[in-house]
């Protein structure tokens, strides 16, 4: 009889690409990087600055010393030194990146679907008592056709 064609490599490529959740992560990845630059600017144009009205606006400069004397910077540097600084930074970075996903598209996203899904609930419902009422309708002219019927059987 017929056999059914196993997929070609390339039409099971083709599928694998075309679903939905590979085009969502491709452009989830996009946006992170383009995101990833506003965040930056952020840090660096605000953050910092703030940072530096108390003390200086490199965060990464920020450091203790665990064994005297620390000096020098790089390759020259002596003594053991703690770059808290950095992770602050990364801290604050991290922070802000998370804030900014949450309030300008988490947030707003899952109020939107909240709306729909009540949107699509309302309607629903309202289709219900319609095709409730449809029936009914379809019901009573069954019962009429149904007297109806039986009042002509019984004159005869």
């Amino acid at each position: 009889m017929s056999e059914k064609k196993q997929p070609g490599v390339w039409e099971g490529f083709k599928a694998f690409l075309m679903r939905g959740n590979v085009i969502d992560l491709a452009v989830a990845v996009v946006i992170g990087a383009a995101f990833t630059n506003i965040v930056n600017s952020v840090v660096k144009g605000i953050i910092n600055p703030l940072v530096g009205a108390i003390g200086t606006q490199n965060l990464d400069s920020y450091s203790s010393c665990l064994k005297d004397p620390c000096t020098g910077t790089g390759d020259t540097a002596t003594g053991i030194r703690i770059m808290w600084g950095s992770v602050l930074g990364a801290t604050l970075s991290f922070v802000i990146t998370a804030a900014v996903v949450y309030f300008l598209m988490v947030l707003p996203m899952s109020k939107f679907l909240a709306r729909q899904a009540a949107r699509q609930k309302a309607k629903a419902g309202s289709q219900e008592v319609i095709e409730v009422s449809e029936l009914e309708v379809l019901k009573e002219i069954r019962d009429a056709l149904l007297a109806q019927r039986g009042s002509g059987n019984s004159q005869n």
